[in-house]
């Protein structure tokens, strides 16, 4: 097999399953007003827009939650510790205002297909359409946003994709290994 056929495999296989939305994970206080409006935001609309999202919420006034929130601060580049921040995949917002909407609507998007994309478009229609009603039909996402904590472990419904991912190294490790040294005898 050539080199560029494997390396194009490999590239292949680590696109699968990449096409889906980024989870989001929201740091906050309770006595925060921004906060509860970004929550409101994230578990009124985002989730039944974006139905395939994993959304923890991260309670900085709790001290072993303190580490997280900090980590999220440095990941981000954010010198200030005001709240909300909001992690978005690999993009950060740190504030609320409604005028953020659309804009973590494609953060959470960036990484979707078309027909994904499309799907999430039609859910905001129908939310504006009739927002109760689409909410009632779609009442598994009324907890999507699940608090987390330091001493917590992460949800187990994001393990298979962990173990995907595991499978995918190893199975890539095995192939590198078996064209190394085939590359090997054919040296001698």
């Amino acid at each position: 097999m050539k080199k560029s056929t494997l390396m194009s495999t490999l590239a292949a296989m680590t696109m699968v399953g990449t096409a889906s939305a980024a989870d989001v994970v929201l740091y906050y206080s309770p006595s925060c007003p921004h906060c509860h409006h970004a929550r409101e935001f994230i578990s009124q609309q985002l989730v039944y827009e974006f139905p395939m999202i994993d959304v923890d919420a991260v309670n900085v006034m709790t001290q072993e939650n303190l580490p997280l929130f900090q980590a999220a601060l440095e990941k981000c580049k954010y010198e200030s510790g005001g709240v909300p921040v909001m992690v978005i995949g690999d993009k950060c917002f740190q504030g609320y205002a409604d005028f953020m909407q659309d804009e973590l609507r494609d953060a959470v998007s960036a990484d979707l297909s078309e027909s994904q994309r499309k799907d999430a478009a039609e859910n905001r229609a129908a939310m504006e359409s009739n927002a109760d009603e689409f909410r009632a039909k779609n009442s598994d996402r009324a907890n999507a946003v699940v608090e987390r904590s330091a001493t917590l472990e992460k949800k187990t419904e994001r393990s298979p994709v962990i173990y995907f991912y595991g499978l995918l190294v190893v199975l890539v490790a095995a192939l590198g290994f078996v064209l190394i040294k085939k590359d090997n005898k054919k040296k001698k």
